[in-house]
């Protein structure tokens, strides 16, 4: 059984529900879940507690893609191009949702969304740079817990379709 002590409730019943996991160096079925006494709501600050590099934090962002909830997981030190987003929707429109539509679509606070778990199926976008890390982190439920999940297992599980929507910086190539 996966030990999710510090996760929030619904976030460790569903990954109770997804049975043994295996992650690369961890027997199947121990998820590694960290709690922090100060919140990790943005990347910078998940990175900085856990130790790791901005980038493998994964950022659960929602966004409303002609008026229906997606979810679009980035690397926490990349930006999501919402034209890229819409492009790969076929929508109209792609904009940032707001604190009411990401609560209503996940059951999370902004700070806390895991890539799973959530109270409604949303249309699932990862980013293809997640799969550079043997390991990654994301949010547990809370601003203030994370685990750890190899990104290929992590993407499979939140039922995520593997894209290119970085935002390209003008240092990049």
């Amino acid at each position: 059984m996966t030990k999710a002590p510090s996760a929030h409730p619904r976030f460790a019943a569903a990954l109770a529900a997804l049975g043994p996991i295996a992650s690369p160096g961890r027997p199947p079925g121990d998820v590694e879940i960290r709690a922090f006494p100060e919140a990790t709501r943005t990347a910078a600050q998940a990175a900085e507690a856990i130790g790791c590099e901005l980038s493998q934090i994964v950022k659960s962002l929602v966004f409303a893609a002609d008026g229906e909830p997606v979810l679009v997981l980035m690397d926490g030190a990349s930006r999501v191009d919402v034209r890229l987003v819409r492009d790969e929707l076929d929508a109209r429109s792609v904009q940032r949702a707001d604190a009411g539509l990401v609560r209503e679509a996940t059951g999370y606070a902004i700070g806390g969304v895991p890539p799973f778990g959530h109270v409604t199926t949303m249309r699932v976008l990862a980013d293809r740079r997640l799969l550079g890390h043997e390991v990654v982190w994301a949010a547990a439920g809370t601003p203030h817990t994370v685990f750890a999940l190899d990104p290929r297992t992590l993407i499979a599980h939140a039922g995520g379709s593997v894209v290119d929507v970085r935002e390209q910086s003008a240092d990049v190539p």
